[in-house]
């Protein structure tokens, strides 16, 4: 007979052969702040799928970027602009075949509570619409919302007359977080970060989508960092690319590219 010792040490063993936990991984992902709500959704199923884990670490592109140059640990990178992934990759320091566009984005203006909406052209008043207000956006110098935005405001001839007004913040969802505490009346984000769950609620309102032409198309390209050795790297990349991941991305205002 079996003494309760024996029986521990035997479900001991059996647990000790059992391989799945040997072969779970968990990776860090280094992505720009605009992607929070779908990747933690996309993140979540694919860890219950899989087995393995995912450690996200949110900010702005510019700021992750740099951390990846200082030599932080992360084995992925998904960034809202193509010029820093360019970056990276001109100094070896992503994989250069794991490189893939996957999402596309459109720039909005959005105002504090409820208000009507507005033609964003250069004939836009924008200046009289502030008054005294402010203008929230990401830095304009460095975050890629930013470049965006004041990319888009000088190309329609609007970015002198409201300059001084411009509040800018260290990423797009501090931005857009001004504009939901009603501390600045007006911002300009992602449309995408727009309709985030969670984050604006009926507290902003999009008054309109800023012409696809004022400014460089919006492309997020993602890559697996040099040095990186974890297979559930690529895995997870690829999980960026499937029929479901498309569907929770474009139900948070992206557009998926194939």
């Amino acid at each position: 007979m079996l003494t309760r010792r024996h029986s521990l040490i035997a479900a001991l063993l059996v647990s000790l052969a059992l391989p799945v936990s040997a072969s779970a991984e968990e990776i860090t992902v280094f992505a720009a702040a605009s992607l929070k709500n779908a990747l933690d959704t996309i993140a979540a199923d694919w860890q219950k799928e899989t087995g393995n884990s995912v450690v996200i670490s949110y900010e702005s592109t510019a700021k992750l970027a740099k951390q990846i140059e200082q030599s932080a640990p992360a084995d992925l990178f998904i960034s809202a602009s193509k010029k820093w992934m360019d970056t990276l990759f001109d100094e070896n320091l992503i994989q250069k075949d794991s490189r893939k566009d996957i999402l596309g984005n459109s720039l909005v203006l959005i105002a504090a509570g409820k208000a009507a909406p507005v033609e964003i052209s250069k004939d836009l008043d924008l200046k009289a619409l502030l008054g005294d207000g402010k203008l929230s956006m990401a830095t304009v110098d460095s975050v890629p919302a930013g470049q965006y935005g004041k990319e888009a405001l000088e190309n329609l001839g609007l970015w002198t007359s409201i300059e001084a007004n411009v509040a800018q913040s260290d990423n797009v969802r501090a931005a857009l977080a001004l504009v939901a505490a009603g501390e600045a009346p007006y911002g300009i984000v992602y449309a995408s970060d727009a309709i985030a769950d969670g984050e604006s609620g009926d507290k902003v309102t999009v008054l309109g989508t800023f012409p696809a032409d004022s400014h460089s198309p919006i492309v997020y390209p993602a890559a697996i960092i040099a040095s990186s050795t974890k297979p559930a790297a690529q895995a997870f990349l690829d999980a960026l690319s499937s029929d479901s991941s498309a569907a929770v991305f474009v139900a948070q205002g992206f557009t998926v590219l194939k």
